[in-house]
């Protein structure tokens, strides 16, 4: 196991905001204090380190016939603002969504992740890795070999990294009657120098109505060895009155894992039973922001749900860790209103949230 050292860095400021700000969005109620290990004169907090109101939010929206082309377009859309934020980083994450190996509806495909490859080839010349930690017993290599990722490392020089057989860390969540739960967290989602980008599915859940980019990354952190899955333990108890856990688990790993950037592939989605079991939507919609909240509030808006009532959603809004207002995420390319539809819910909600079957 690696060891606890800190670095300041913005998924270090992420932790600045504590629990307090997540009250209003989890029915009214105070965690705890509020928590500050943000950088002085930091942009993202106020003087007292809790986060202030997030700023006006870009995110890329393009709707097409090519998966590949309009990933790599929607990524074009934006690419001064992504160029600077890699700065002078030497290594980049490509996380894609490999829930289960052997279900391509699940899964990131591999055509989306060469649409990121293509635009980050020509800018950037340092290491680039593609790394999972899938819960499927047959481990993520299984996934690169079913969803046609192995020839990436020699097209595009890029390394295959089964996460799940990195170094980890412990962290703490809620586990089972509201007990905090230590949990093994993979340490290269903590790497203060790494360059997180979340390639995503767009799918509905069995839990929080939709995953998207931050649920792919904060859900991928946690270890599954392939004898024991610790992802399990941010959602122990399989009941919907007690799902608020999941979300809050969410809300408090955000403090310390975040993505850089985020991209969804939207090409060919699921709705109904996802994040495994569901069945295809031709939305040949892809979507890149770096603000994934927002790109996250937008895409499950455009998938037919509201935002404002899945819980980790808002209460990362509500703390500013990103923008959840729609009047301030400007959409670049293909407008909004071009790409609506109406997605099923998971079957297990529909009657929770009031969904029509």
């Amino acid at each position: 196991m690696e060891n606890n050292e800190k670095h300041l860095n913005r998924r270090d400021i992420l932790k600045g905001f504590g629990l307090s700000a997540v009250g209003l969005a989890f029915g009214g109620k105070y965690f705890g204090p509020a928590l500050s290990k943000a950088a002085p004169g930091s942009p993202w907090v106020k003087k007292n380190g809790i986060f202030s109101a997030a700023g006006p939010a870009k995110v890329s929206l393009i709707k097409g016939n090519d998966r590949r082309d309009i990933v790599y377009q929607a990524l074009k859309n934006i690419e001064d603002e992504i160029l600077a934020s890699i700065g002078d980083k030497k290594k980049i994450l490509i996380k894609p969504n490999f829930v289960i190996t052997s279900r391509q509806l699940a899964a990131t495909h591999v055509d989306a992740i060469k649409g990121i490859l293509d635009f980050l080839k020509p800018h950037f010349k340092h290491q680039i890795i593609i790394g999972e930690s899938t819960i499927s017993r047959e481990g993520t290599f299984d996934g690169y070999k079913n969803y046609g990722y192995l020839p990436l490392e020699k097209e595009y020089k890029v390394k295959l990294l089964d996460l799940n057989h990195q170094p980890w860390k412990y962290r703490y969540v809620f586990g089972k009657g509201h007990r905090p739960t230590p949990i093994r967290i993979i340490s290269t989602f903590m790497e203060p120098d790494l360059y997180i980008i979340s390639a995503a599915k767009m799918k509905t859940h069995d839990r929080v109505v939709t995953t998207l980019s931050l649920k792919n990354i904060l859900l991928g952190a946690p270890l599954n060895d392939y004898k024991k899955n610790d992802k399990g333990l941010t959602h122990s108890d399989y009941n919907f009155s007690r799902e608020a856990l999941l979300h809050y688990n969410m809300f408090h790993l955000a403090q310390e894992i975040y993505p850089d950037l985020g991209v969804i592939d939207g090409f060919v989605a699921m709705e109904g039973n996802g994040p495994t079991g569901g069945t295809p939507v031709d939305a040949r919609l892809a979507l890149a922001s770096l603000d994934p909240l927002a790109m996250d509030t937008l895409a499950t808006k455009l998938m037919g749900f509201d935002p404002t009532r899945i819980m980790y959603l808002k209460a990362f809004a509500e703390a500013g860790m990103g923008q959840g207002d729609f009047d301030k995420i400007e959409v670049l390319g293909t407008p909004a209103d071009q790409c609506q539809y109406h997605f099923k819910a998971h079957k297990r909600l529909i009657e929770p949230y009031g969904f029509t079957s």
